[in-house]
């Protein structure tokens, strides 16, 4: 069974709900439409006992690389919170899932990819795939719950570095530093992520859920409060003149240049 939308392909088969991002064009850059499509999905199939696991992947050749600011309208105006709003809301139902779900990261996961694939239970990573808080780039904050999930997994002094600084962390890195769950070869990573989903669908459900309930709780208190914290401070800068140079930067391909 498949309920696809243009930008997110849904597919339920042999007990795995597979969500996928699909908009390979733009490198899996995601608007408010593709974020609740995604949401939506979730929230249809949170009381499906068919569903056994949950894969979010994306299509071609990156998992997720941020908000598409090819987007941005008008910047004059107030800011819209929707991206935000969306990109929280669908954090917050991987995290509400009743049943695993596995972050399959087969390429970039960049800005708000970030939050959706440390959104997951499990997050696995091809090879060559890496992750990338790149929000000051642009003048921005990190959102989707990025400020706790990360924090969460390596700690403020880690967690500032990647926020902070912008640099790609690699997947092994990602790895070393308990960010994510396992690397698999890049020649492999379809097989291999096939194999550990395989191995959720036939493990004992209920357990998992009430193991997944218990960590999230013991180690993600902060989610919620984080969702508010960064959603408020997103809507300052995303009206500030930094944010306007750093999109002008971006689509121009050049180096920000950002007011002192």
């Amino acid at each position: 069974m498949s309920t696809d939308t243009n930008d997110v392909l849904v597919g339920l088969a042999d007990g795995v709900l597979r969500i996928t991002v699909n908009r390979p064009a733009r490198m899996n850059s995601v608007t408010t439409e593709t974020l609740d499509a995604a949401a939506d999905a979730l929230d249809k199939h949170a009381g499906d006992r068919a569903v056994r696991a949950v894969v979010l992947t994306g299509a071609g050749r990156a998992f997720c690389t941020g908000a598409d600011l090819s987007t941005v309208g008008d910047l004059s105006g107030p800011p819209d919170p929707s991206t935000v709003d969306a990109a929280n809301r669908l954090v917050a139902a991987l995290r509400a899932f009743p049943r695993p779900v596995v972050a399959a990261v087969n390429g970039p996961a960049a800005g708000v990819g970030v939050s959706l694939a440390l959104g997951a239970d499990l997050t696995v990573a091809a090879e060559s795939s890496y992750l990338l808080l790149a929000f000051t780039k642009i003048g921005l904050m990190p959102d989707g719950g990025a400020t706790a999930l990360v924090a969460a997994s390596i700690g403020r002094a880690r967690a500032m570095r990647m926020a902070l600084l912008a640099e790609r962390l690699p997947a092994a890195d990602a790895l070393d530093a308990g960010l994510i769950a396992r690397v698999f070869p890049d020649a492999t990573f379809a097989d291999d992520v096939e194999a550990l989903v395989r191995g959720l669908v036939d493990g004992p459900s209920d357990a998992f859920a009430a193991t997944k309930t218990a960590i999230n709780d013991a180690t993600l208190g902060q989610l919620d409060p984080a969702f508010a914290r960064e959603r408020a401070g997103q809507l300052e800068l995303l009206a500030a003149a930094d944010f306007a140079e750093g999109v002008d930067a971006f689509l121009g391909k050049r180096p920000a240049v950002f007011g002192r």
